[in-house]
């Protein structure tokens, strides 16, 4: 596992929830039958927490990697981990996901995938001229390698591949199913990974004890 200091995400999720906005008004109108189906069955899952309760922040939740040119963030955007997130910050990214299922779903339709896993991936760059490999980011999860369907890129900078000193380039990753979000997951790009999961498992369990508890009290007349 690879320690590194918290690193700030400002940038990267203001980026993500303009570009949530900005995409979401014309992509959910045609999708709007599919998503209420995945709605109902999203909230028929006992598994999931109740929405509007969560108090983490996203690095709370987020796996870091550093190489001497760039940071990587990476943030699992199951519903299952963002409904614990502050409401802000989990409204923002479950529109994000939202603005761009047609491309999630035809990504995982063209793989034979019934339920992609969906990653935010963030690329800071510490340097002038830092090159980043988008496709060298996988997972490691149950013992297999998930490498991505497809990556959906939300910055205009990311397909240069390369970013001056403090640039941020931001991308949903698809992956196949397979990967155990609530057991110990790791992440790797080139030479370096992160298997801190298994210690945010311990923070998501907290958390979700604690917002059922908050929806419980919201219940009680």
């Amino acid at each position: 596992m690879i320690r590194q200091r918290r690193w700030s995400t400002r940038t990267a999720a203001s980026e993500a929830l303009l570009l949530a906005l900005l995409a979401g008004a014309g992509t959910w109108g045609c999708a709007q039958a599919q998503q209420d189906d995945r709605a109902v069955a999203t909230e028929q899952d006992p598994s999931l927490p109740p929405a509007g309760y969560g108090t983490l922040r996203q690095d709370d939740v987020s796996l870091q990697l550093r190489t001497q040119t760039v940071r990587i963030q990476v943030v699992p955007l199951d519903e299952r981990v963002i409904r614990l997130l502050a409401n802000d910050t989990y409204t923002s990214l479950h529109r994000l996901v939202e603005s761009r299922r047609e491309e999630i779903d035809a990504a995982a339709r063209r793989n034979g995938v019934q339920n992609p896993t969906v990653f935010l991936v963030t690329f800071f760059a510490l340097e002038r001229e830092a090159r980043f490999t988008p496709d060298e980011l996988n997972i490691g999860s149950q013992s297999r390698l998930f490498r991505p369907l497809a990556v959906i890129p939300l910055s205009p900078l990311w397909n240069n591949q390369q970013l001056n000193q403090r640039e941020t380039a931001t991308a949903l990753y698809v992956f196949g199913d397979g990967i155990q979000l609530l057991d110990p997951f790791l992440v790797e790009y080139v030479v370096v990974r992160n298997d801190a999961w298994e210690q945010i498992l311990r923070v998501l369990d907290g958390e979700r004890a604690s917002v059922l508890a908050r929806a419980t009290a919201d219940r009680k007349p």
